[in-house]
């Protein structure tokens, strides 16, 4: 069962968070059952940007990102060479390190 270090963010997970994962689950409904309150602006339909994260730590043990995520990722603020959005992670074997950028550019947020 993978880990998953969720670095601290001032807003989404000020202390940080350390959770563990099945293989084959997605990253944003890891971090969302745990509290942590990543943006999702398209219901996780892999449509904008809102969940973008930056994997410091696992990245090569990842599926490669589609055509769709990559042109996404394009339009992401604070964008690296190992972003991907977290609607799109899919866990395998290997503990992940993630960081929640601190902006995002949702237009409009529904938790506020």
């Amino acid at each position: 069962m993978p880990q998953i270090i969720f670095l601290p963010h001032e807003e989404r997970c000020p202390e940080g968070a350390v959770t563990d994962g099945s293989s084959g689950e997605k990253l944003i409904e890891i971090a969302l059952r745990n509290g942590i309150d990543i943006e999702h602006a398209c219901e996780k339909a892999c449509a904008c940007t809102t969940c973008h994260v930056i994997v410091r730590e696992g990245f090569d043990s990842l599926q490669e990102s589609d055509e769709t995520e990559d042109d996404l990722l394009d339009k992401a603020w604070g964008l690296e060479p190992d972003s991907r959005l977290s609607c799109q992670v899919v866990l395998g074997a290997e503990d992940l390190v993630i960081e929640i950028p601190k902006y995002t550019i949702n237009q409009v947020s529904e938790s506020q």
